[in-house]
């Protein structure tokens, strides 16, 4: 039986080990969660011992742990290194669901004509390293598996991976590799494949305003007393001038600009302005003046709000002036830009425009560097292979207008590049309500990377 015949014979099967996985709402951000947290990771370490892993092994950090797991067939052959995360967002808000969030059911959607999984984390990034699982499972029933293989899942990707750095810096010469491996971006369309060779870096930060002392009556205080939700309000627009551009203090310094032939070959890549607009219910788009869509979500920095509070939200009427009103800022970073440095200026900027009639906190949350992985190794070559074989068309090179941090770290502790193979939609409303993940690009993700481990080890002998 070859690969693709023994992945047929155990498609449900497939489908049903993701379900299970899906139902443990390991939610790294929630300490309610920690116990599912923790049950999900021996879950994961199980499946690796049902694929075929070797030295399976939970390894406990300052935080959440990290599941590890090994396949190593042969001295002379490379060796990849998978990473993942079993931790998920919190799935609020829950009423915005159409089937409960720790509950799979696949539904059909009109970008998922064979269905598609419904639930927290389907895409992000449970139903994507667990491809990487079931696909190791493929190569070692069928005798196919052509590099040595690590598997590193971590958990608290989700809340900024605080303790990942010690533990590559403690583990180096367990976690030696090639490559790393990586399923957690996505394509362009089902029908255009894509791999993803540049990642924002991040800045999040939450700030405070502060005014009177106590929550104060409206009729009595007001036009007098300081209102911390106006203020805050009034600082937050500030942020960004009439062409939409970041007016931070020094926040553009070190932006790298991209020439024009990079922006063409940019705009190669098929995007949709019209079904943009339509897939997401918006009227128009906007942004940064001078750039394109694509370009605004990709090879510029951003600045948003991702959550704003004070005062009273109940029902009803209640007229007071706040005392305290909050919001978190996150900043979409590109390359050359440093989170630490641009924390930094985003503290001292928003501390200056501040009246004196109230007090600023600014916490930084969490960050994490930009990247840019190159197209010319054999590993980029080796998934481009892989990919076109499967899909039936060369996938494009597409930069990502996400983060994932930790890409940066396996360049500066353990000296690895990595290869950004992901199979999600940008229509698949991660961390949103009705996160979904295609049953084509699951089984595509299964079916692919065989090939990739091939096509990786050819490449590898021949040099």
């Amino acid at each position: 039986m070859n690969a693709n015949e023994y992945l047929q014979a155990n498609r449900d099967r497939f489908l049903e080990e993701l379900f299970d996985l899906l139902r443990i709402p390991s939610i790294s951000a929630d300490p309610a969660y920690a116990g599912d947290v923790e049950r999900c990771a021996a879950s994961v370490a199980d499946h690796l011992k049902q694929a075929g892993a070797t030295g399976v092994e939970i390894i406990p950090t300052e935080g959440y742990p990290v599941v590890y797991g090994e396949c190593l067939v042969d001295p002379a052959a490379p060796t990849v290194l998978v990473y993942g995360h079993y931790d998920v967002q919190p799935a609020d808000p829950l009423e915005l669901w159409d089937s409960p969030a720790f509950e799979p059911v696949i539904k059909q959607t009109e970008l998922h004509p064979e269905g598609a999984i419904f639930a927290r984390g389907a895409c992000d990034d449970k139903g994507q390293f667990f491809m990487h699982v079931k696909a190791l499972e493929v190569m070692n029933q069928t005798g196919s598996l052509a590099c040595n293989i690590k598997f590193m899942i971590e958990g608290e990707e989700e809340v900024g991976s605080a303790h990942l750095e010690p533990f590559l810096e403690a583990h180096k010469e367990r976690l030696a590799a090639d490559i790393v491996l990586v399923s957690d971006t996505g394509i362009i369309a089902n029908d255009i494949p894509s791999i993803t060779v540049g990642l924002r870096g991040l800045s999040y930060v939450e700030v405070e305003v502060t005014g009177p002392n106590r929550d104060l009556h409206s009729g009595l205080y007001g036009g007098a007393a300081p209102n911390p939700i106006n203020i805050l309000a009034e600082l937050i627009a500030s942020l960004k001038d009439e062409d939409q551009r970041i007016t931070v203090d020094g926040f553009y310094d070190d932006v790298v600009e991209l020439s024009a032939a990079e922006r063409a070959a940019m705009a190669e890549a098929p995007f949709d302005e019209e079904e943009y607009k339509r897939s997401i219910g918006i009227g128009a788009v906007e942004g940064e003046k001078g750039y394109t869509p694509a370009e605004r979500m990709s090879i510029r920095p951003t600045l948003d709000v991702n959550g704003i509070w004070g005062g009273y939200t109940g029902d009803g009427a209640k007229t007071v002036i706040a005392s305290k009103a909050s919001a978190k800022i996150s900043m979409r970073l590109v390359p050359n830009q440093d989170p630490e440095d641009i924390t930094a200026k985003f503290v001292a900027h928003f501390n200056r425009i501040a009246p004196p009639s109230v007090k600023i906190k600014v916490t930084p949350m969490h960050g994490g560097q930009p990247a840019v992985t190159p197209t010319d190794s054999p590993a980029y070559q080796a998934a481009s292979k892989a990919m076109e074989t499967t899909f039936g068309r060369k996938p494009v090179p597409f930069r990502g207008g996400g983060s994932i941090p930790i890409v940066a770290s396996f360049e500066q502790i353990l000296g690895l590049k990595t290869v950004l193979m992901g199979f999600g939609l940008d229509s698949d409303a991660i961390h949103s309500p009705n996160e979904h993940y295609g049953v084509f690009n699951y089984f595509k993700g299964i079916e692919t990377i065989p090939l990739f481990h091939k096509h990786f080890a050819e490449l590898h002998a021949a040099k």
